[in-house]
């Protein structure tokens, strides 16, 4: 297989501590040794983690701590100490326990052959100027307690720079749950396949920046495990810009590009309607309308000239009333309905659940659906349905799952089970999820927590999705590359404005030069 295509695939893919067990086993049983594997895992480890030192200006003259594990996790510590030592590298051992898995065992006594400073005390450790946490692996699943807790809370309170091995010690593979205490990484090498605790956001503060270490696990052993189509996947940039609709046929118009309506706006919050329609204006989708309250129908008109504004009936407090009685649903592929609606607006949600199109509801439509049967509701429309709660708007609407569940990659799966709707669980690692799959965006900024933001990852989704309908595709990998391409808008306004947080209208401006800039690297 092509090694381009080969890793394309393998960044896709997230498997459990046990799939990851599993597919081990298959390697070991096939005859590769399990030594030999750690070698190769640990030189690759080595090679990355040099390249991080030149890039910090980290030389031989530094001294390196490195906490070693009573398993082959430590073992992959101990070969990383090895090497390093080697390369010139003072080194510092961190090992505070007397039993350890037979071939960890074997390299602890090579190192201690060596001469290498070897200590169970953690205060040998202070004087470092980088640590290399090779304390647990992935599968770990007690709480830390006694000794070894109290040091790791004595390395987070030094505030050093930390590369931890496949994982931050401490923090649970599938839930990324922090086990008591967890080191505080800088930096963590995922060691072969992504793990679900790094696309969730309850540990994303101890993992910090990501990277996957690839040892050329075959992808028949990962198939054999998790299926041709798994349940957990990552979103990448190959796989949300290969499900846009490019290039588009010579011949195309707007008719064929669809025609999205989105509901949302008030006297109170007229900038939601506007962010939504900027953002559905980026998606490239034939025909935008809006429709809004009559007393802000000029507002919209001089923010969207391009866009069918509908002036509506409203309350005495500024929002829509209803829907004009003319208002032909039937002309959309898709309606977004809730940015700045209010609960005022609850009449107009019967009509939308009987539209004969795909729906989209976000904010206040939220809000108005969990004062109704959200399961039942949701259940019972037979057109593709979306909703892109935060975890607060989730609460309300699914309060007995949140109940029983914490893991917001199972939450967001049994709404999907439940409702049959696509659940777009919003968050610093953002959850689509169907009744079969789910897909998470494992990059995103904290400039993206702002007001507003969300109602343009509405419209631009809303705006994405009419040309797929039209072209009879499915919508579910679409849904993916609308979170990706904001969250991709946003880091690339936070890199070149501030991470202090990046306005919803700035956004907007961003979306267009963020998916240029990927189809460039991508071709």
């Amino acid at each position: 297989m092509n090694p381009q295509i080969r890793s394309k695939q393998i960044e896709q893919i997230v498997v459990t501590a046990e799939q990851m067990r599993n597919i081990e086993e298959r390697i070991f049983s096939a005859g590769i040794p399990v030594a030999a594997l750690m070698e190769k895992v640990a030189g690759k480890i080595t090679q990355r983690i040099k390249n991080l030192f030149l890039e910090k200006s980290i030389t031989p003259e530094h001294k390196i701590g490195i906490l070693v594990g009573p398993g082959h996790n430590g073992g992959d510590g101990l070969v990383v100490a090895r090497e390093l030592y080697f390369m010139g590298y003072n080194i510092v051992i961190y090992s505070p326990f007397l039993k350890r898995k037979e071939l960890t065992q074997t390299h602890y006594k090579y190192v201690q052959s060596l001469g290498i400073n070897l200590s169970s005390n953690i205060k040998e450790l202070e004087q470092c100027d980088v640590l290399i946490d090779g304390l647990f692996g992935f599968g770990l699943e007690r709480e830390i307690t006694g000794e070894i807790a109290e040091d790791i809370n004595i390395i987070n309170h030094w505030n050093k720079f930390v590369i931890s091995i496949d994982l931050s010690s401490g923090i649970h593979t599938d839930t990324g749950e922090i086990l008591g205490t967890a080191i505080r990484a800088n930096i963590t090498l995922c060691l072969g396949l992504w793990k679900p605790a790094f696309l969730q956001d309850t540990g994303l503060d101890y993992i910090g920046r990501a990277e996957l270490i690839d040892f050329d696990i075959p992808l028949m052993d990962i198939n054999a495990i998790i299926g041709e189509s798994p349940i957990l996947n990552r979103i990448t940039q190959n796989t949300a810009i290969n499900s846009l609709p490019l290039p588009r046929p010579a011949n195309h118009h707007k008719y064929k590009n669809g025609h999205l309506l989105i509901i949302a706006g008030s006297k109170q919050y007229t900038g939601a309607a506007i962010l939504a329609g900027l953002g559905a204006r980026a998606s490239g989708v034939g025909m935008v309308s809006i429709a809004v309250p009559n007393s802000i129908k000029p507002l919209l008109s001089l923010q969207l000239p391009e866009a069918l504004i509908i002036g509506c009936p409203e309350t005495e407090n500024g929002a829509i009333l209803e829907l004009p009685e003319n208002l032909d649903l039937s002309r959309y592929q898709t309606i977004v309905c809730g940015p700045g609606l209010t609960l005022e607006a609850q009449a107009i949600m019967e009509r939308i659940f009987t539209a004969n199109c795909a729906i989209i509801l976000d904010a206040d439509a939220l809000n108005i659906l969990a004062q109704l049967n959200p399961v039942f509701t949701l259940s019972s429309r037979k057109f593709p349905t979306i909703i892109t709660p935060h975890l607060g708007e989730f609460k309300r609407l699914f309060p007995e799952l949140i109940a029983l569940e914490k893991n917001q990659i199972k939450l967001a799966k049994q709404a999907a089970e439940l409702t049959g709707a696509i659940i777009v669980l919003k968050g610093a690692r953002t959850c689509v999820a169907t009744a079969n799959q789910v897909w998470i965006n494992p990059d995103s900024t904290p400039a993206l927590g702002r007001g507003g933001s969300g109602d343009v990852l509405t419209g631009l989704l809303g705006g994405l999705l009419p040309p797929v309908i039209l072209a009879k595709k499915p919508i579910e990998l679409i849904v993916n590359t609308a979170v990706w391409w904001h969250s991709q808008a946003g880091i690339l306004a936070a890199r070149e404005r501030t991470e202090l947080g990046v306005d919803a209208y700035t956004l907007t401006q961003y979306l267009i030069l963020a998916l240029t800039q990927s189809l460039k690297t991508i071709n």
